[in-house]
């Protein structure tokens, strides 16, 4: 990639909208402008790629005596807004984790929604950015474009194939295994998984859990297809009338929360009792209002975000490393959505 030319003041001047006076006191450290208009300016100036020594600030990280980064742009990437923003209560945690690790170190933050491809640093110079976490399912495109310019990358809760990065997640197969486990303990005999298992790693890895505990066990797998196909994505337009004709397992242990409401739902549109007449099971923690109390496996989200953070710094200070993946385990709470 072509070296591009020096950032200058006019031009921080020009995209913050005031004075190359105004730019020059802040960058400087001078007195002159506000804290406020003397942030928007230093956020601005960093965005294009410009730093002094002004700019620099000390923080507590070290890696393996090795420096931190003082100063740059973190990009936190949520491909699909619709549903990974900071107002989920499973992603949103995540986020905060994050927000508040790079505040720590005294770096800059800017949130990307919805890039495609080579769209990604449309409106960013890659120059001022140090690195980028994503949060969730990311394009295979975004991660071309991220490696093409040399970015250290770290995704938090989604498994690329291809593209091989740091990796923050959820022990997911272990987490369902114990999860399984605590249900077979208590006596349930007969069970059907509830997620499309192609819809993203995480599910697939709580189907395999959940198959090998039922193998371990020496449970008998009668799984209904449906439930576990793309058809499981339209769960509440079909699922009702399905389970007026379906014999009942033991329990529904559902990929995740969201899909253990939607089923808790509809067995309170039908007349069934949860969990005298069938139990139900989420993963994640992410709806504590469900009622009945959801049976779930608590995923520290926060703490992810968090280890996402450190990783990032490492991987800036040990480019060559190879990737490495950290799982964080997850806790099985037994609530009163089984008995």
């Amino acid at each position: 990639m072509a070296k591009r030319s020096k950032v200058t003041i006019q031009q921080i001047a020009d995209a913050a909208g005031v004075s190359k006076f105004a730019a020059s006191r802040a960058l400087s450290g001078k007195s002159g402008v506000s804290d406020e208009t003397r942030e928007m300016i230093v956020k601005t100036a960093l965005q294009l790629g410009y730093y002094n020594n002004a700019l620099r600030r000390k923080t507590p990280f070290a890696i393996e005596g090795q420096e931190a980064p003082q100063e740059g742009t973190v990009v936190v990437l949520f491909p699909d807004v619709r549903y990974q923003n900071a107002e989920s209560t499973y992603w949103g945690p995540i986020f905060e984790g994050i927000a508040a690790g790079i505040a720590e170190r005294g770096l800059h933050m800017i949130t990307v929604t919805e890039p495609t491809g080579e769209g990604l640093f449309h409106v960013l110079n890659p120059e001022a950015v140090i690195g980028v976490i994503t949060i969730g399912k990311v394009s295979g495109g975004a991660l071309m474009e991220m490696n093409r310019l040399g970015m250290p990358v770290v995704m938090v809760d989604h498994v690329d194939l291809v593209h091989r990065t740091d990796l923050i997640c959820a022990d997911n197969y272990g987490s369902m295994h114990d999860l399984m486990a605590q249900l077979i303990g208590k006596g349930y005999k007969t069970f059907q998984f509830v997620g499309h298992t192609a819809y993203a790693h995480s599910f697939r890895e709580r189907w395999t859990a959940y198959e090998q505990a039922l193998l371990g066990f020496g449970l008998l797998a009668q799984q209904d297809n449906r439930l576990i196909g793309e058809e499981a994505e339209r769960l509440e337009q079909w699922l009702p009338a399905a389970l007026r004709e379906m014999q009942l397992p033991d329990v529904f242990v559902c990929a995740n929360d969201y899909l253990a409401v939607q089923l808790l739902e509809a067995f309170r549109t039908l007349g069934i009792r949860v969990p005298e007449q069938c139990a139900v099971t989420g993963f994640d923690d992410a709806f504590p209002q469900a009622h009945p109390a959801l049976t779930t496996v608590r995923v520290h989200t926060e703490w992810m975000g968090r280890r996402a953070t450190d990783k990032l710094m490492w991987r800036i200070a040990n480019r060559s490393a190879l990737p490495e993946k950290v799982m964080i385990y997850g806790e099985p709470l037994l609530r009163d959505s089984t008995r």
